[in-house]
């Protein structure tokens, strides 16, 4: 009888546990938007470690099966620094160089980036070219800022230095630190162009 009332207590006790005890934590997979905004902030590794890596089935299923262009980012990332997942350099590799295919602005600016830093990759200014134009034409502000320099420095065509500044010019900045930076990649940019193309850039879209 006492063994009795001893296994009921405990069964008693278990029930009465409090609510978060029981609870498992489950986690909602990234809105579109949001995935994106994290990206922007370069804070999506950070968010997948903060989540307990519970989202990577969800997360490859959308990259591979799918193929979602920011998914693709997302793990392309994963894999390349080993977040959550098995270091996978050339595969993570391969999945940002998918997305950017895709058009993906954060994509396109961080394979030229890496292709003009020789990141992962053999340095080559000639794709870095590529893919920072096609991104700072999307609006990609990193991107257009780094094609400012390559351009300054003489590592671009200064065919496109009308078209730089038109859109550093056009810019908003809530950055009090990074305007002021894109204020002087305008004035290097402006000594280096001829004067119509200055007044061409300078026109309101």
């Amino acid at each position: 009888m006492k063994f009795c009332f001893f296994v009921l207590s405990s069964v008693i006790a278990l029930l009465g546990l409090p609510v978060k005890a029981q609870e498992v934590t489950v986690v909602q997979l990234y809105t579109q938007d949001e995935l994106l905004d994290l990206i922007k902030q370069n804070s999506h590794l950070q968010r997948v470690q903060k989540d307990d890596c519970q989202l990577v089935n969800d997360i490859q299923a959308r990259a591979d099966v799918m193929k979602v262009p920011a998914y693709q980012f997302l793990y392309g990332d994963m894999l390349a620094f080993g977040v959550c997942v098995k270091k996978d350099v050339e595969r993570g590799w391969d999945l940002m160089q998918q997305a950017a295919s895709q058009g993906l602005p954060e994509a396109l600016e961080q394979v030229g980036r890496y292709y003009h830093i020789g990141r992962f990759v053999q340095q080559d200014n000639s794709k870095a070219v590529l893919y920072l134009r096609e991104a700072a034409g999307l609006g990609n502000l990193k991107a257009q800022m780094r094609f400012a320099q390559m351009l300054i420095k003489g590592d671009a065509s200064p065919l496109d230095m009308e078209d730089c500044y038109r859109w550093l010019h056009h810019s908003v900045i809530a950055d009090t630190k990074t305007h002021q930076q894109v204020q002087q990649l305008l004035a290097q940019l402006a000594n280096k162009m001829p004067g119509a193309a200055l007044t061409r850039a300078k026109r309101p879209l």
